[in-house]
């Protein structure tokens, strides 16, 4: 039977009501709290003062837009953009001496939190076969044994090329070119894990995977929609966006399976009335959403616009929109009239009302915008979801004008950048023709493995050579257990990081932890000071300058670590100038600028303040769709289920959180204070279960396998989630997610999705009995 590793709380649980309104003068005294008890008051002051500014340090958190230069705030940074920097430029330090006393085995038991607050690698280190330490290596070694795993794989595709968002421009385009140049498509990433769903479904509507929408269109914007995300916690400064949209008269609909903070009330701190004043009123109307709903929703949404049509014809679609830039309207139309209210009704748990009161927030608005985020994607039906949003969006010609349009909005800094690099396993032949008139060589043509075929083909022995270029792989991906076990059948596994994790801790037969420097530190080469680039959300490319010493001598940037492994894999002969590459991050840039579309001259563009602006399509009247058009499509209904005296939980982050890392053991939004092994659940949902406030359960997956996937010792706690749905920490219940349990089309693990029943269980070793403050 597998299990996942027990918890060993330090602290009481303390459960207070979830608050009503985030940011505000809290948030600036935890950001400060955290970020002095991790470094100075000096670096704190030199972080956070140059955060997102111009030549100062991008913020390595979310991927959300900055304001136009000149129009930016002095402390232009959020409270978990302040942790996120500061984490990285803390003072703490790891060196040959903590490895020497602790084997690896016993820091895989440790919390991603204690792993995380032992502070900054320095040094290269190996775990060699059969050993259970990690030893010094020098980095002409460390680098030698990559190179000749590599050489001597039987086939390039018996390696792995891994990366995380946080990754620059520059230091993934090396890597796709080396993996290609290796002759690998390879190239999984944290994309295929969190908005995969959104770029299938774009490409396919709209012929791009990004969104369409730039910063200054939340400010001029009639109606904005958040689907599936919280904005407060994830990209808290989209609230200021939204804040300047109620601000201008625009209105917010909120759609969640949680009422969030943020989705509530934001206190803006840099305003009187975020700090002594009740700030503003975020959502207009919240919709509490059954998991997995939107899908439904929006079909209801569209079946009675359709029908205020044909009440009032020519007075609601956008005809001349359909007719010029569309295609497909009519099957659309058809199959929308067709859904039955019933299904709506049940996959929703709206009333019919409820969706009629958005319909006609949607008639008076003549700007909308429908942000979404990762409670659409990691559903099984995420791919239709997001092609049922552009159905809506094209509907009143809501694309290509000021004030509109589609916003994944993507959490993590540079995931978009990654893929505009090159960093996926389907990189069209357009690209790949690039490459090879650019460097001379043919990249490989067959698809690549994406995070769970690699996951699979690891398991099956198939892979010999992982190589992660940052991120926590092992404990984002899904069916933890099974991750775990095919992590261990590598032969080599390498990872290029700031900070330690699980990523060092399940290892293959070999490991090397390979310490980089942060986004936050100087970059010298032989050309002097270098700066990297990176891209946000509304496609804006800019620059990122470190402010500080590095935190060790020993460290390499990515770009040096990338360049050397592939000039000694490469022995010196290869026809890319890898050398040039190291020692002046211009001249990668030079060659991106040959290759990729947008980044004509980037060098001189990308120094003017504000960087520069890619191109979009959709907003220049292009649609590279198999029409030539936007296509409205036919999305048959669909809906997350649970049989009886199941639940269907959902993974989420809690507010001291950055993506796999939790900096505290506390979601103060939700008032859960110093545990993470809770699970909420609706106080309807516990009388029918017979369930207590503070029972403690084993969470049991079930999916259809003869796998028994389980987490044991949460305490149940009762919270306003839907009826019928359930909510527990990421990463900690990443062993409930099948790794076979994927987004139709997209291939995205459904982590909003998972059928659970809830077995009577024991609090774990230690527990201090829980208060309830109501």
């Amino acid at each position: 039977m597998k299990k996942a590793p027990k918890h060993e709380p330090d602290e009481p649980l303390v459960v207070t009501p979830p608050k009503k309104w985030a940011a505000g003068v809290p948030a600036v005294t935890h950001a400060l709290e955290y970020s002095l008890d991790e470094t100075t008051l000096r670096t704190t002051a030199t972080t956070l003062l140059t955060m997102n500014q111009v030549g100062g340090i991008d913020c390595p958190g979310c991927a959300w837009s900055d304001p136009a230069p000149g129009h930016r705030h002095m402390n232009e940074y959020c409270e978990n953009g302040a942790k996120h920097i500061n984490d990285e430029a803390t003072a703490r330090r790891i060196t040959r001496d903590f490895f020497r006393a602790h084997p690896v085995s016993w820091l895989n038991e440790q919390s991603d939190l204690w792993l995380n607050q032992q502070g900054r690698l320095t040094e290269p280190m190996v775990k060699r076969p059969g050993s259970d330490y990690y030893e010094p290596i020098s980095w002409h070694d460390a680098l030698g044994l990559i190179a000749d795993e590599l050489k001597a794989l039987d086939h390039p595709d018996e390696a792995v090329f891994y990366t995380s968002g946080r990754a620059s421009n520059e230091s993934a385009f090396l890597l796709q070119l080396f993996a290609r140049a290796l002759g690998t498509n390879n190239l999984p990433d944290c994309s295929n894990l969190c908005h995969e769903t959104s770029g299938f479904g774009l490409h396919e509507t709209l012929g791009t995977g990004k969104g369409t929408v730039a910063l200054e269109d939340f400010y001029q914007s009639d109606l904005v929609f958040l689907v599936g995300q919280n904005p407060a916690t994830n990209h808290p400064r989209q609230l200021s966006a939204l804040e300047k949209t109620k601000d201008n008269g625009g209105k917010i609909i909120s759609v969640n399976t949680l009422p969030e903070a943020g989705l509530m009330r934001f206190k803006n701190p840099q305003q009187i009335r975020g700090v002594i004043g009740d700030g503003v009123k975020i959502s207009d109307l919240f919709l509490h959403i059954r998991s997995g709903g939107d899908l439904a929703l929006f079909q209801g949404i569209n079946r009675l616009l359709l029908e205020a049509e044909d009440a009032a014809p020519g007075t609601v679609l956008d005809h001349d929109f359909i007719t010029d830039h569309t295609s497909g309207f009519e099957e659309f139309s058809r199959h929308a009239r067709a859904v039955s209210w019933d299904d709506i009704l049940t996959a929703t748990q709206l009333t019919k009302e409820q969706i009629e009161e958005v319909r006609d927030y949607v008639l008076r608005a003549k700007r909308v915008i429908v942000c979404w985020a990762m409670g659409v994607t990691q559903q099984r039906h995420g791919v239709p979801t997001v092609r049922e949003i552009v159905n809506f969006l094209m509907l009143r010609g809501n694309l290509g004008r000021v004030g509109c349009g589609a916003s994944p909005v993507r959490g993590h800094s540079n995931v978009q950048g990654d893929r505009t690099m090159g960093v996926w396993e389907q990189m069209p032949d357009e690209f790949l023709d690039a490459l090879k008139a650019e460097f001379g060589f043919d990249p490989p043509r067959h698809h690549g493995m994406d995070s769970v075929k690699a996951i699979q083909a690891m398991g099956e022995g198939k892979v010999k050579v992982f190589l992660s270029l940052a991120g926590n792989f092992v404990r984002a991906a899904p069916d933890t257990h099974v991750t775990d076990e095919a992590m261990r059948r590598c032969r080599l596994t390498a990872q290029i990081s700031t900070k330690l994790s699980k990523a060092h801790t399940v290892t293959g037969e070999t490991a090397l932890i390979l310490p980089c420097l942060g986004r936050t530190e100087i970059d010298i080469q032989a050309s002097g000071v270098q700066f990297v680039t990176v891209e946000n959300t509304s496609s804006e490319v800019h620059t990122s300058f470190g402010k500080l010493r590095p935190a060790s001598r020993l460290l390499l940037s990515e770009v040096a670590i990338l360049c050397r492994l592939a000039d000694r894999t490469f022995d010196g002969k290869s026809t890319i100038p890898w050398r040039d590459f190291e020692s002046d991050y211009g001249n990668i840039r030079d060659r991106v600028a040959q290759i990729i579309p947008g980044f004509y001259d980037f060098n001189r563009r990308v120094a003017r303040p504000g960087g520069i602006k890619l191109p979009n399509p959709v907003n220049e009247g292009v649609y590279a769709t198999a029409t030539g058009k936007a296509m409205f499509t036919r999305n048959d209904w669909d809906m997350s289920t649970a049989p009886p005296g199941h639940l269907v939980l959902q993974s989420m982050r809690s507010h001291d959180q950055w993506n796999t890392i939790p900096y505290t053991d506390n979601d103060r939004y939700r008032g859960i204070h110093g545990r993470r092994n809770i699970i909420m659940v609706n106080p309807d949902d516990m009388t029918e279960l017979g369930l207590s406030r503070g029972e403690f359960v084993n969470i049991i997956g079930v999916w259809d396998d003869d796998v028994e996937r389980r987490v044991d010792g949460y305490e149940v706690i009762p919270y306003p989630t839907t009826k019928g749905c359930a909510a527990a920490y990421y990463p900690e219940v990443q062993p409930l997610v099948p790794l076979n349990s994927l987004a139709d089309i997209s291939r995205q693990p459904t982590s909003k999705g998972i059928v659970v029943r809830l077995e009577p269980g024991t609090a774990p070793p230690g527990t201090k009995p829980t208060e309830f403050r109501d």
